[in-house]
């Protein structure tokens, strides 16, 4: 049993390694090293919840859950924590990874998600790994029409952030 949950484990991470960290940079306005945090608390509780999964869902949709909550929670203790203006954050973030245009242009994304509101940063993220409104329905558990408006009015709003700080 030890060795099969192992092997399944194993399997599920590399399926869902990549979709889980880039929630997480999502989440962290694209810091590497607290995305990476993440990323082990997630599959931490991934390994110790293992036997309980009792597949109503999708292993995809149960770690997006997963992912969420743990994301969320960190959010919560990191603004209990402390707090910084928004142009602090994205000035040291941007200076970290001026590498070049593409590490730039992510970062100005990463930077915009991290300005919505904590569901719309998952909702975004979430069309980011390509998930199908169904998908993200179930996930939220919202109807398929709702996500369509909501992810109409959230690319709206990027874009109106994105345009502000590149005029700004």
């Amino acid at each position: 049993m030890k060795k099969s949950r192992t092997k399944l484990f194993e399997t599920i991470y590399l399926q869902h390694q990549p979709m889980v960290l880039q929630m997480c940079l999502g989440f962290v306005k694209g810091d590497k090293d607290k995305a990476n945090d993440l990323l082990q608390e997630v599959f931490i509780s991934v390994w110790n919840n293992l036997e309980k999964f009792k597949g109503s869902s999708t292993y995809k949709t149960w770690i997006y859950r997963i992912t969420v909550n743990t994301c969320l929670q960190y959010i919560k203790k990191e603004k209990k924590e402390r707090t910084y203006p928004i142009s602090e954050i994205e000035n040291q973030t941007s200076v970290a990874n001026n590498e070049n245009i593409t590490n730039s242009n992510i970062q100005r994304l990463y930077s915009a998600i991290g300005q919505l509101k904590k569901i719309d940063r998952l909702i975004i993220m979430m069309v980011l790994e390509n998930q199908d409104y169904n998908s993200i329905s179930e996930i939220l558990g919202v109807k398929p029409t709702n996500v369509r408006v909501k992810i109409h009015r959230i690319k709206k709003r990027l874009e109106t952030i994105l345009k502000n700080n590149k005029n700004g």
